[in-house]
């Protein structure tokens, strides 16, 4: 495991670079977000996938959410976009909102825990977004910690849960929210809240007419 300590809001374009090659080599890379730091791998590499629910320790049966550099990229792992969809991403991101639709068959069934849908989001933090598009591709992007324990705000609570399942870690001081994603599933009409987060039911409705709360 290599800690490569990383500027939040000018990354080095070099740091990015080896922790984006690891990612395509199918390896596990520690990696902050706005909200909490995440466990990132290939989205599209069935054995990356299970190399996360390893570490983690998570049951297959539980998807993995996604997360993407552009919001033209939700086609490459969402089979439809509904307009709510399209609203809700237009209004929040990049930012933490998760939004679960029907998935592309491009996206392995490990990563949907055999799921029809999948979870997606745009990150609002300099080195994920630099770090997705170095990837060339959606990654899987779960909270970097064991299942069942709280998610962590730093990179050093990362690594003493999951340095030893990691080539990489990129620390770039503490997370700004430390708070998970608001999740709705707007494969459903109306759509869904799954998950309250960041973002509120009030600010979720100020965006779409009907809404079915949890």
């Amino acid at each position: 495991m290599i800690v490569l300590r990383i500027d939040p809001q000018n990354p080095d374009p070099d740091f990015i670079s080896k922790a984006a090659d690891a990612i395509r080599r199918g390896e596990l890379v520690i990696f902050p977000t706005e909200t909490v730091y995440g466990l990132a791998a290939d989205a599209l590499n069935e054995e990356a996938a299970r190399r996360v629910f390893d570490a983690k320790g998570r049951a297959q049966m539980h998807p993995l959410p996604i997360q993407i550099a552009q919001k033209d990229q939700l086609h490459e792992v969402a089979s439809e976009v509904p307009k709510s969809a399209s609203l809700l991403a237009e209004r929040f991101w990049p930012g933490p909102l998760t939004l679960v639709l029907p998935k592309a068959e491009r996206v392995p069934d490990i990563v949907t825990g055999g799921e029809k849908t999948v979870g997606v989001r745009m990150p609002d933090h300099p080195v994920a977004l630099a770090l997705i598009k170095e990837v060339g591709g959606p990654i899987i992007a779960t909270s970097a910690n064991i299942s069942g324990c709280a998610p962590p705000e730093t990179a050093d609570a990362a690594i003493d849960m999951l340095g030893c399942s990691v080539s990489f870690v990129l620390d770039a001081g503490k997370s700004r929210i430390g708070i998970a994603s608001t999740v709705v599933d707007v494969s459903v009409s109306p759509a869904k809240i799954l998950r309250v987060g960041t973002i509120s039911v009030e600010q979720i409705k100020e965006v779409l007419d009907k809404i079915d709360e949890i």
